[in-house]
């Protein structure tokens, strides 16, 4: 459920990025930080541990206008890619109001895409919520790599609830914002919608 704070008239959604590790979660969260301008943004914060690397900002879309009197202000966080960091995982998507699902388009890297998909379903499941209830859109990423599956292909495997997914490379942008607007338009219809 977004935060809302009456006294600043402000709407805090909470964006995850979630998927294995290496599979481009950061790169997605710098592209976006470094492309969008200055007076919309906070800053990227980076929570460095000696094993592990939490990235998070905020992001307040200017177009998007009010809702009800309130703006509304994205918090876009990624998660920790290896397994052995559940706990931090689970931490994160608490009060989660959408995700973006980044997966490595490898064809070596099914395993572990799938790994994390059970991964994010089971920490939801402990928070009472499901891929039914929170928002998700899928991004196939590194599609510029050699012996990356077909976007069909990964569908099929990834992908049976067809959430809206889009191919991208992150490294240079491609998908990246087609993923943000895409996740933040179901997080503002399921807030409109008053769930």
């Amino acid at each position: 459920m977004p935060y809302v704070n009456q006294y600043t008239r402000e709407i805090r959604c909470k964006v995850v990025y979630y998927g294995p590790g290496l599979g481009g979660k950061t790169t997605n969260l710098e592209y976006i930080h470094r492309r969008t301008e200055e007076k919309a943004r906070g800053n990227l914060v980076s929570l460095t541990t000696a094993q592990e690397r939490t990235l998070y900002f905020d992001f307040m879309p200017l177009s998007l206008g009010k809702i009800r009197g309130f703006d509304v202000k994205f918090q876009l966080y990624t998660v920790p890619g290896q397994v052995v960091y559940e706990q931090s995982r689970k931490l994160i998507l608490s009060n989660v109001d959408g995700i973006v699902f980044v997966a490595d388009s490898q064809q070596a890297r099914m395993e572990a895409n799938l790994e994390s998909l059970d991964s994010l379903r089971s920490n939801l499941a402990d928070q009472g919520k499901s891929l039914h209830t929170v928002p998700c859109v899928m991004q196939w990423n590194k599609r510029d790599l050699p012996h990356v599956a077909a976007a069909h292909e990964m569908s099929a495997l990834l992908n049976p609830h067809d959430f809206p997914a889009f191919e991208a490379v992150a490294t240079d942008g491609v998908g990246v914002f087609d993923s943000l607007k895409a996740s933040a338009k179901l997080v503002l219809s399921k807030l409109k919608r008053g769930e």
